[in-house]
């Protein structure tokens, strides 16, 4: 299921559907945070990222201004792209794979490779 979005010089996009959600758990796979798990504060869809609690923590160098009364240096968060993200089982409590899996009242919800278990509420 891929949305050809074109970009401003004419250049076709590809943006596949994420398969993470916002205030998931999350393990990164790759990268210089490899190994640490942290919550999904946001998906940035159009960048096929991912802000994650306390993971890419980058050093913003910001300027006094009348909003932010005290200038300095500002640690928050980067985006990460999702394919180095895996979702984690809260039944299991292992990194895992998802499939997706009809119910019978029509509803589609994220299911646990592993264990089977339904991951949406």
């Amino acid at each position: 299921m891929l949305k050809k979005i074109k970009s401003k010089k004419g250049k076709k996009i590809s943006h596949k559907k994420c398969h993470i959600k916002k205030d998931d758990k999350v393990k990164v796979l790759t990268g210089k945070d490899r190994g640490k798990v942290g919550k999904v504060l946001k998906i940035v869809q159009k960048k096929d990222r991912a802000i994650v609690e306390n993971v890419n923590m980058i050093k913003r160098h910001t300027k006094q201004t009348q909003q932010n009364r005290q200038g300095g240096i500002v640690e928050k968060e980067a985006p990460i792209h999702w394919s180095n993200l895996m979702l984690i089982c809260s039944k299991c409590i292992k990194p895992t794979r998802i499939k997706m899996t009809i119910l019978d009242d029509g509803k589609k919800v994220r299911t646990c490779k592993k264990c089977n278990e339904i991951i949406d509420t």
